[in-house]
């Protein structure tokens, strides 16, 4: 039986609970701490929309609480999208002046000084990975024998509807051509955790829930505030507790239920026990939705246009749909609702006003 440590939390006393939810997940027990261990976060979105991005507090309380149980060896791993710019990111959403503090480098997966590309044969057999890249499967070299902690937030998403401890392997192990494995996405996800557990010491999740993501995730959704944070060492299992409360049966959600089937994690609710906060009952109501973009997305990698997917993704035409989305996020619904949903964030909610006190 797998574990997931759960507590309810406020802004007064988050970074305490942070620390407190790691003792109790014993994080030392599952990663080791004379280890580098890596720090992924989680950038859907260089702006700072809360439910979109790790948050502030998440990255400062998973910190503080792996400096208590003697992790010296902290780096922080950054990738970037075809629609996300990481440097943008990582100043709007404040995480700057929080690594500088706690002298955390940063590195990035796309810059050769940082790290190099390989290739890598997988022990186990793939389901998607090796179809979908037939040249070979590449993952960045300096992943391999260190620890890692997953820093996703609570939130749906077009394509899986969750995205949480497995999805967030997705941007740090496959390059900018990870999205030719949207075709086969959840099959592609359960593929990078075996991979995972091939080439990490050690693997582990911090979920934020503070502000939840309902609807077109994992960018244009409506923030709620949910006071929720989450831990564990079973990814398949922290990622199916989530599920469940947002509304979900995880075991209908294809990567969590291949991923349970071919033992990699537990996915069934029934056979994973929640330590902490009492969530029987608990149940947000989420829906998972598609905004135009990812709706477009949608036809051409689940629908009546996949056999158009080579000719849009695989070729020059693909700048047009990366264009497309772009100007839909950065220059529509950010500045027509995105920007009015934070401002209310920061003006009514708890969280809001907590992350307008970090400073930039």
């Amino acid at each position: 039986m797998s574990r997931v440590f759960v507590l309810k939390t406020n802004p007064e006393t988050v970074l305490d609970d942070y620390v407190r939810l790691l003792k109790m997940a014993a994080v030392s027990q599952t990663l080791d701490p004379g280890r580098t261990t890596i720090l992924k976060d989680n950038i859907s979105w260089h702006f700072p929309y809360l439910s979109a991005n790790t948050t502030p507090w998440q990255l400062e309380g998973v910190i503080k609480g792996l400096r208590e149980q003697g992790f010296s060896q902290l780096t922080c791993v950054r990738n970037k999208t075809v629609v996300t710019n990481p440097f943008k990111g990582e100043k709007l959403n404040k995480y700057q002046p929080l690594l500088q503090k706690y002298g955390i480098p940063v590195r990035y997966n796309f810059r050769t000084a940082d790290m190099n590309w390989v290739r890598y044969e997988p022990r186990g057999e793939m389901l998607a990975l090796d179809r979908i890249f037939p040249e070979g499967i590449y993952i960045p070299d300096y992943f391999i024998g260190k620890n890692i902690v997953h820093l996703p937030t609570v939130k749906c998403h077009a394509y899986t509807t969750t995205t949480g401890a497995m999805k967030n392997a997705f941007g740090g192990l496959l390059n900018t051509k990870r999205h030719y494995a949207h075709s086969d996405i959840h099959k592609a996800l359960v593929d990078l955790l075996m991979i995972q557990q091939e080439i990490h010491s050690g693997i582990f999740a911090v979920i934020d829930g503070t502000v939840c993501g309902s609807g077109s995730g994992p960018r244009t959704m409506n923030p709620i505030e949910k006071d929720y944070i989450l831990a564990g060492a079973d990814q398949v299992a922290i990622d199916a507790i989530t599920a469940k409360m947002m509304g979900f049966d995880p075991m209908k959600i294809p990567y969590i239920r291949i991923a349970h089937e071919r033992g990699l994690g537990i996915g069934s609710p029934k056979e994973i026990e929640v330590i902490g906060a009492d969530i029987e009952g608990v149940k947000f109501g989420f829906s998972a939705d598609a905004n135009p973009a990812s709706g477009v997305g949608r036809l051409l990698w689940f629908g009546p246009l996949r056999r158009l997917q080579h000719l849009f993704f695989h070729t020059p035409l693909v700048y047009l749909f990366i264009l497309g989305s772009f100007l839909y996020h950065d220059y529509f619904w950010w500045p027509v609702k995105g920007r009015k949903r934070m401002a209310h964030l920061r003006a009514q909610g708890r969280w809001g006003k907590l992350f307008e006190d970090y400073s930039e």
